[in-house]
This record gives C-alpha cells, sequence and structure tokens, in this order.
C-alpha cells in the first residue's frame, strides 16, 4: 500500500534558488554550521565548533563563554540539552540523577529550573541555533534564507517537531531535518567519490546512531537504522567520575559533580593521544591507562555493538556485505571506541573527514540541493518503526511499515462495523506488535457525519502520509459524503530508543504468539457481526425459514459460541463456515427475493444499463486502489 508522495529530495521552498542557505550539526555536546561554497562544503568560523552550552546569569550566554561558567554555576550552565528535547520526565530518569541542574515537569515535558524561571529544552536549542545562525550571517554577509538540521536518526515525531520548533524560535527557516549517519554518507560520497554498501557508526557525546546506507551515485538510500538516543560521549565521562572520582560524585554538590565529570573527560580526550593519562583533583594526581578505559566502556560499548547487530539483521546483510564504516561523532576519536568498531565489523573503519564536522558538511549540501544549487543528491531516509491503526477487536492493521523509505504514503479503506453507525474513531499507533496494547498510541480523532447505512457499507480512507522530517499526518475520509478529518502527530512526550529496542526484541519473541493473537481476535469479531446478523435476518425473515433450516441453523449458532469462548481461532473459522453452510438455503431465498424486488417492471435495456454503469464504477475504484497501493 506504499506509495511515494514527493521525489526524493525534492525541496518544499517556493523560491527556485537560495544562495544563503547552510547546514546545521545542533549536537549534543558541541554543535557546528556549514556552508556550500564553490562545490565544496566547507564549516563556517575561525573555531568551528560552538559547545551547546547556554549559561543563563544575568544575560544569556552561548558556546565556549557559556561553558566557562559550568564549575562555579552549573544550576544556571545547561549542557547536553539534546538529550532531553521531545522527552517527558519519565524518559530522562536514567540521566537526570547526573545532570548538575533540576527539572521539573511531567511525563509529557520537562522544562530546566534556574534562578526566579524556568526553561525548556526547545528554549536552550533554539539559542544555540541563534548563536550558529548569528555566525554564518557574519561569514555570508547577509541573512540566512534556509536551513538543513540535523537529528540523530532514532529521534521520534516528538523529539524532531521540538527540533523545527527549535529552529523556527531561533527564526530560521527548516528546509528539512535530516537524519545525522544520512548526512554523513552524503559527505563521504560526495568528498571521495564513494559507491556501496556502508554502515555509519555515529557515537557524539549524547547519542549513538547506527544506519546501513547504500550509496549508488548520488542516491542515498537508507536500509536500515538503529541506535540509542541516550547514550554518548557524556556516558562515559560519568561512568569514569563514577571510578576514578567517588568522592566528588557522591557529595551531592552540583559543582563537584561538574568538576569530577570534566576531569573525567580530560582523561578520555588525553587517553586519545598517550597511554596512561593524568589529571590533578588538588593534591591527587589521578591515573587512568586504555586497558582501565576499556573496562569501564564495556557496558556501554556492549550497548552499542547490540544495536549494529541488530540493524545489520534488519538490512538483510552480515558485515562481510559491507564496503566499509564510517565513523562520526566526537566519541570515535578515541581508540577504544575504533579498537571495538573494528572489532563488530571486522573492517578498518573510514574516518578521513574530521568526525566532528562531517555530518554539517553533508547538511550543507543537502541545503545546497534544495536551494538549487549544483550538487545533485537524492536522500531516501526510512521510517524507523511500523504505523498503523486500531481495528475491531484491538488488532492493529499497519499502513506503513518499519524501514519503509520516506516521504512515503499508504491509503487504505475500511467498513462499518455497526449498523447505522455514524462515525469513525481512528486510533493511531506506532510499533511492531499486532496488538493495540502492545503498541505505543500516537494519537486519536473522530471522524463524524458518516450517514447511517448497514454495517459494511459505510466507507471511510484513511490516509498516512510521512514527510520528508519523518512527522506523520493521518487522514480520515467518508467516501460518501466527501466527510474528512485529520491529525497531524506530534506526540509530547518522547520514546526512548531502548523502549524502540524492546519493541522490536518483542516483536521478534512474540511474532508467533502474536499472530494467533490477532487471528483469534479477527475471528472473534467476524463471529460477532455474523451472529448478530444471522439472528436479525431469522427475526425479520421467519417467514423464509423451513423447520429443518431454523433447526440447523440455531444448532451451528450454539456451536459458533461454544467455539468464541475458546482459544482456537481454527475451531472459530470453521464454526463461521459451518454457519454459513446450514444457512445456505435461507440465504439463497432472501437473495431471490431482493432480485425479484430489484428487477419488478425494469426493462432489459434498463438492466443492461445498470450493468454497465456499475462494471464503469468498479473499474475506476479498482484504479483508485492501484493508486493507493
Amino acid at each position: 500500500m506504499l506509495m511515494q508522495i514527493a521525489e526524493p529530495g525534492q525541496s518544499t521552498i517556493k523560491e527556485a534558488c537560495k544562495q544563503r542557505v547552510v547546514g546545521i550539526d545542533l549536537g549534543t555536546t558541541n554543535s557546528l554550521v556549514a556552508h556550500v561554497a564553490d562545490a565544496s562544503p566547507t564549516v563556517l568560523g575561525e573555531d568551528p565548533i560552538v559547545p551547546s552550552v547556554v549559561y543563563y546569569g544575568g544575560h544569556v550566554e552561548v558556546g565556549r563563554a557559556a561553558a566557562a561558567h559550568a564549575l562555579e554555576e552549573p544550576r544556571q550552565t545547561l549542557a547536553s540539552v539534546k538529550r532531553l528535547i521531545g522527552r517527558g520526565l519519565r524518559d530522562v530518569e536514567g540521566v537526570r540523577a547526573m545532570l548538575p541542574y533540576e527539572l521539573e515537569g511531567d511525563d509529557r515535558a520537562v522544562k530546566i529550573k534556574l534562578a526566579g524561571r524556568a526553561v525548556s529544552p526547545v528554549e536552550v536549542s533554539a539559542e544555540i541555533l541563534k548563536e550558529l545562525k548569528a555566525r554564518a550571517e557574519r561569514e555570508l554577509g547577509g541573512p540566512i534564507e534556509g536551513v538543513v538540521i540535523t537529528v540523530p536518526a532514532y529521534f521520534d515525531d516528538a523529539q524532531r517537531q521540538a527540533t523545527r520548533d527549535a529552529g523556527r524560535l531561533a527564526g530560521l527557516e527548516v528546509m528539512r531535518l535530516m537524519a545525522e549517519p544520512t548526512a554523513a554518507a552524503v559527505a563521504y560520497g560526495l568528498d571521495k567519490g564513494s559507491k556501496g554498501t556502508y554502515a555509519v557508526f555515529d557515537l557524539g557525546g549524547g547519542t549513538f546512531d547506527v544506519s546501513i546506507l547504500k550509496l549508488v551515485e548520488g542516491v542515498f538510500e537508507v536500509k536500515a537504522t538503529g541506535g540509542d538516543s541516550a547514550l554518548g560521549g557524556d556516558d562515559l565521562d560519568r561512568a569514569i567520575a563514577r571510578v576514578k572520582f567517588p568522592a566528588l560524585v557522591g557529595s551531592g554538590d552540583p559543582r563537584d559533580m561538574a568538576r569530577a565529570v570534566g576531569l573525567a573527560r580530560q582523561l578520555k580526550e588525553a587517553l586519545t593521544e598517550h597511554d596512561p593519562a593524568t589529571a590533578s583533583n588538588g593534591a591527587d594526581e589521578i591515573t587512568l591507562t586504555r586497558a582501565e578505559l576499556r573496562d569501564i566502556a564495556q557496558p556501554l560499548l556492549d550497548r552499542c555493538g547490540k544495536a549494529c547487530r541488530r540493524v545489520l539483521k534488519d538490512a538483510e546483510l552480515s558485515r562481510d556485505d559491507l564496503d566499509g564504516v564510517i565513523l562520526v561523532g566526537g566519541s570515535t576519536r578515541s581508540p577504544i571506541v575504533r579498537d571495538y568498531v573494528r572489532e563488530v565489523f571486522g573492517k578498518e573503519p573510514l574516518c578521513d573527514l574530521d568526525p566532528d564536522q562531517v555530518v554539517a558538511l553533508g547538511a550543507a549540501v543537502q541545503a545546497d540541493v534544495l536551494a538549487g544549487g549544483q550538487q545533485k543528491v537524492v536522500l531516501l531516509d526510512v521510517v524507523p518503526l511500523s504505523l498503523g491503526i486500531e481495528m475491531m477487536g484491538g488488532v492493529v492493521e499497519k499502513l506503513i511499515h518499519r524501514n519503509t523509505t520516506i516521504p512515503a504514503g499508504a491509503a487504505q479503506t475500511f467498513t462499518t462495523y455497526a449498523d447505522n453507525q455514524t462515525g469513525f474513531d481512528v486510533h493511531v499507533l506506532q510499533g511492531e506488535r499486532e496488538t493495540v496494547e502492545a503498541c505505543r498510541s500516537l494519537a486519536r480523532f473522530t471522524l463524524k457525519g458518516v450517514p447511517p447505512m448497514i454495517a459494511g457499507m459505510g466507507r471511510v480512507e484513511i490516509t498516512f502520509l510521512v514527510d520528508a522530517d519523518g512527522l506523520l499526518r493521518v487522514t480520515a475520509k467518508e467516501l460518501t459524503t466527501g466527510h474528512e478529518a485529520s491529525i497531524e502527530v506530534k506526540p509530547s512526550y518522547g520514546l526512548t530508543d531502548e523502549e524502540v529496542e524492546r519493541m522490536l526484541i518483542e516483536s521478534f519473541e512474540h511474532a508467533e504468539d502474536d499472530l494467533a493473537a490477532r487471528n483469534l481476535r479477527i475471528e472473534r469479531v467476524e463471529a460477532e457481526r455474523i451472529l448478530a446478523a444471522t439472528k436479525q435476518a431469522f427475526v425479520t425473515d421467519a417467514a423464509l425459514l423451513t423447520a429443518d433450516v431454523r433447526a440447523a441453523g440455531e444448532a451451528a449458532m450454539r456451536a459458533l459460541e461454544t467455539a468464541m469462548a475458546g482459544n482456537d481461532y481454527l475451531k472459530i473459522r470453521g464454526a463461521i463456515e459451518a454457519l454459513d453452510l446450514a444457512t445456505k438455503p435461507f440465504a439463497q431465498l432472501r437473495m431471490n427475493r431482493a432480485i425479484d424486488a430489484e428487477l419488478r417492471g425494469r426493462t432489459l435495456d434498463e438492466v443492461e444499463a445498470d450493468v454497465a454503469h456499475g462494471d464503469a464504477a468498479r473499474h475506476a475504484q479498482h484504479a483508485g486502489t492501484q493508486r493507493s497501493e
């Protein structure tokens, strides 16, 4: 049922050509802005890396100036806010205790408590984007007319929408949100002329993505994607801090925590060039070796490896099928990370381009493409989890399946379940399981104004459209009256990637049980419908019933009710077929009477004209169905 709704890479910007467009890597730890000049992407600024830190004191400071306040005023200095964007309190429990600032809110959204006020992660991210925008405008000599902002591939709808909102709050026209691994592949593909199938291993300060991409002559197709949006270099810093600076971590003072994490990061970064590394904590000299770092990092690396193996399985590939592995993110500078990548994929990773800059460079290329520039690149991203709606009996009908290329759409027609039904409740779900309670609820809305008809006659077309940013719009249209209702799915809380991973694993582990449960519910719903219709017909058209048909029909209905009480869907299906067979003579009499009433008093020419009209209508409906599929 999948159909493409826009040309891959097609711009939604009205102007044919925009010169001052940039790509922004809005990172957890650091952020950069890049621009394509003379067909070559370059990062902007003499010191291109802007720490993703915002200080709220008497005035707002961003970047290195803000980071300078971290030790003395940690509660007013906000870092790693990307890990909070689009999340609720429950989603961030794993990192909350390690943050030097306080959070408030509920399971729908969080805010960060400051002296006398609270700010949202969207507001903080907007301040970082404003700084990058100002930098670009100084470098390019005028206002920025469009931007592509990168996000982790596994950001869900809430996190993507929050990122887009931050861009708008910063006064930027967000042309596209782009997955970070895809951006890296764009940069490598254009810079090195790479072709083949590649894994992109992106370990940044706060997020981890791994994607399998196929690169052929400027076409970048994401075959599968996975990762963990709550895993990165920050976690390793905290793990080192707990081992090497336990007194500071356990003091309860946010300044001590900030100092411990800062010293841990210093040790980690020093190990990139030297082994061992040392750092001073007052009079104490603390030493860390690469072997110790590997032991500390092993649980985090194992989480990376699990995601890597999962994404290879999703792409139906082995590691030997890969042509290379691209490293992205500052954390991949670490020798222990590179060694682990080499072990997992069995290949020497590619690191020709600066891993801190490669995402911004790719985003700049895509911005240039959308603005009508010279580069010709086609991007084919994917939906990370299946999208569908609730059916009768609590089963899920998937309209767009996981790892479907986006932008994408799907349409499917559904009918009324009950007589005189005048509305449809549409429940939008996300996940891989077959039943509603095992999937995640995204949204609900109601289509009203359906004309009352007998069950099965009313028809509603449900359309799912996923745009190039991965955001979903659902439309329901009643085909008789044309009444329509729609919703843009912008969930107000995030889905952690541990939950995504759990959902995927459970979908495999429970596949057989889920299918049996789905079939059981479907057959029960069908049985209830047939029983109700048969009982009603026995009352309405009792005059057409013979004694033996009535007796056989009632016995078959009792047998069906007994089968429905059990858990064997095949028995229910068999009982439905038995009821159909038992009441077939009765159904034929009713059909003959209806045909006789329809044809009485009409000429042969009138009947033939109606048949021809019906054939034409069915042909048009078939053609429309083909387009939706």
